[in-house]
Parts: C-alpha cells; sequence; structure tokens
C-alpha cells in the first residue's frame, strides 16, 4: 500500500479483516506499507498492521513477493504510480477519484486495457457501492421495481473547514487533489447514482465557489502573501459545487457536494424517484432503506424502512445476526473481498478503471460548465 492517512488506515483495516469474515480463494497478506517519511511510515506500519515500511513505491512494484498495489495517495500522484504498477504486472486498487485530470485518467485507462489482456486487474475504490443498503437500492432499480427513473437528487455535505483559520492542506492545492468539494466527495455521489441506477450521467451544467481564498499554511513557506504576521497561501480548489445533469436513461439530476454545511460532518443522501416508486438512502441511516412503492393501494402507500441487516441482503451474511448493524468501515472490508475474489477467479473487478474514466468526464465538464445567469430585476 502506498500512503498511510485517512484513507490508508481505512484500507488497512480493510485488509487485515477481509479473511477473517469472508471465505476467500486467496488470502491478502500484508506485506509492506509506503510512505515519504521513514519514522512516521514505520510507525504506520506497526500500527496498521504491515510487516515492513519502505519510503519510495517504486521499490514495492520492483519486488517479487508483491502482486498488489494499493494507491492510497493524493491524486497527483494516482497515475504514476498505478501505471507503473500494471506495466510491471502488478494488480491495481487506486483510490478515487481515479485523476487529477482527464489526461492522466485516459493513461490509466490505456494502462489498464494493455495490463487486463496480460492478466493483470484493476478497479477504482468507490467504497459506498459496498454498503449493503446501496447494493440492494441497485438491485431493486435493476428488477424494475421503480419503473423508468425520472429524479436523481445526490447530496454530500461536510462541514470540516468552515473555520477560516483551518489551514492550507493538500486537499485545498489544485496542483496535489485536482479539484475541492468537487473531486473529493462529488465524485462519490456521481458514481453511487449512475452505480444504482445503472444509468451515466450525459450533460451538465453547474457552479463552482471558493467561500475561503486565503488560508494560513501549515509551516511558514516563502513567497506567499501574509496576513497579520501568519503566512498563508491561495486556495486554489472549490469549496462547494451545485449542478443539474441529464441521465443517459432521460431522466434529470441534481448533485451539491460541499465542505461548508455547517453541522453536517458527513450527510451523503441520495434519492431515486422513478414511475412506480422511490427510493432513498442516507448515508447516517446506513443500515436503512426507504422505499415508497406507488403500485400499492392508495390507502396503503407511503415509505417504508427497509433494515438492511439479513442474511439475504448483499455482504451481511458474514457478519452479524439480523438486526446487528454495520458501519462505515464495512465497506473497505467489502470493497477488498470483491477485488480479491476478482483477482484470484481471473475476473475484472469493478468499478474498472473505465468507469472511474466516466466519473472524471462529469467533474472535468462540471468545471468547464458555466451556467447562465438571467438577471431578477424588480
Amino acid at each position: 500500500m502506498v500512503g498511510y492517512a485517512f484513507m490508508g488506515a481505512a484500507h488497512s483495516q480493510a485488509w487485515r479483516t477481509v479473511n477473517r469474515v469472508f471465505d476467500l480463494p486467496a488470502r491478502a497478506t500484508m506485506v509492506a506499507v509506503c510512505g515519504r517519511d521513514g519514522a512516521k511510515v514505520a510507525e504506520a506500519a506497526s500500527r496498521l498492521g504491515w510487516a515492513e515500511a519502505v519510503t519510495d513505491w517504486r521499490e514495492l512494484i520492483a519486488r517479487d513477493d508483491i502482486d498488489v498495489i494499493d494507491v492510497c495517495t493524493p491524486g497527483d500522484s494516482h497515475a504514476e504510480i498505478a501505471i507503473a504498477a500494471l506495466e510491471a504486472g502488478k494488480h491495481v486498487l487506486c483510490e478515487k477519484p481515479l485523476a487529477n485530470t482527464v489526461e492522466e485518467a485516459r493513461a490509466m485507462v490505456a494502462a489498464a486495457v494493455k495490463a487486463r489482456a496480460l492478466g493483470v486487474r484493476s478497479a477504482c475504490g468507490f467504497n459506498y457501492r459496498r454498503v449493503p443498503a446501496v447494493s440492494l437500492m441497485r438491485n431493486l432499480i435493476a428488477d424494475g421495481r421503480l419503473g423508468a427513473i425520472r429524479h436523481v437528487r445526490a447530496v454530500y455535505l461536510q462541514d470540516w473547514i468552515t473555520d477560516p483559520n483551518f489551514p492550507l492542506v493538500w486537499r485545498l492545492q489544485k496542483d496535489k487533489a485536482g479539484s475541492g468539494a468537487l473531486g473529493d466527495i462529488g465524485a462519490h455521489i456521481i458514481d453511487l447514482t449512475q452505480f444504482v441506477t445503472g444509468q451515466q450521467i450525459t450533460g451538465v451544467t453547474g457552479i463552482t465557489e471558493t467561500f475561503i481564498k486565503e488560508r494560513p499554511l501549515p509551516e511558514a513557506s516563502s513567497g506567499l502573501s501574509a496576513s497579520a504576521g501568519v503566512a498563508t497561501g491561495e486556495v486554489t480548489v472549490d469549496d462547494a459545487a451545485v449542478f443539474v445533469a441529464r441521465l443517459s436513461g432521460g431522466g434529470l439530476a441534481t448533485y451539491e457536494a460541499t465542505r461548508f454545511a455547517t453541522g453536517r460532518k458527513n450527510g451523503l443522501k441520495v434519492e431515486i424517484n422513478g414511475e412506480l416508486g422511490s427510493l432513498v438512502f442516507d448515508l447516517e441511516r446506513l443500515n436503512e432503506l426507504e422505499y415508497y412503492d406507488a403500485t400499492r393501494p392508495t390507502a396503503e402507500q407511503g415509505f417504508s424502512r427497509i433494515l438492511v441487516t439479513e442474511g439475504e441482503h448483499p455482504y451481511v451474511s458474514a457478519w452479524w445476526p439480523p438486526g446487528h448493524i454495520i458501519g462505515y468501515e464495512h465497506s473497505f472490508t467489502h470493497e477488498m473481498r470483491d477485488f480479491i475474489e476478482a483477482v484470484a477467479t481471473g475476473t475484472d473487478p469493478t468499478p474498472s478503471f473505465e468507469d472511474a474514466l466516466q466519473v472524471q468526464l462529469v467533474l472535468e465538464a462540471v468545471e468547464k460548465s458555466d451556467a447562465s445567469w438571467v438577471s431578477v430585476l424588480a
């Protein structure tokens, strides 16, 4: 694994757990983790369960005892690491969004296609696909329970940078992160809605905004502006993005991604309205799915709650008795389960790099779009 911070910790928990929970045709051994700071990555290896720590990802790719490279770094290094790994015959799991630009994503897809012909597999880590309620949502829609899809509404709301004194971390710098709320959390709801509906976004128009233009530097650096004696740097990504979209099936969709929704910590919610009913998923109620069946008699209609903890629900049989809920970290364990099974059986894991490129194309289209404003005059 390359990278060991937030996503690295989540992935490590999943690698540690997956073979203890699921009966799989192969067993994952956590050989080595890579990071630039030798002392910090050594501590992370010990804490997260990796046998070794290294400071150069190229060393991992050159080793014969490593089959999989798990990329958990900022987006600016995804393409270089993933392409090199694929060319070296390593299977690759890469965190989302796939890259910082469409050009990088296309290069990664080309490498994945070439490697696939040689039996080398790759996938992008959109973990929310692996929430049992989300997988059930997809299954119900695929079974025709909603009929034709008319509307999709998706929001992802956070508030972790509302404080103007929050430092200029890498996620707020375009050269490292690619984009802000749009790519970081907007990518999730783009992928999730395309996944559950089985449709693609075909056109968008949207707006983005950066509310706080400069932030204090984590450490003082030369060549940057200073205010009241505190060195600051420019925020070069969006703080919030809102866009509307058309779906390939003819439906309309709205999306909102923001890090300025005060009071919202990780508020992801998706609602799908169809001609025969509706489904609603709320990440803060991860084990539940709301379902409205418009085919029921009028006197019996209303949203009902499906508690997604039964053994026949996706992934759930490996865990606890009915009613015993699971959490956020389980989505990553399910991700590793599907990845290991695909690699071990010689099938292509999902979402593929091509799927992730589709998300990247939407992100680019939103950034390029320029909503036409009509003044409202008294």
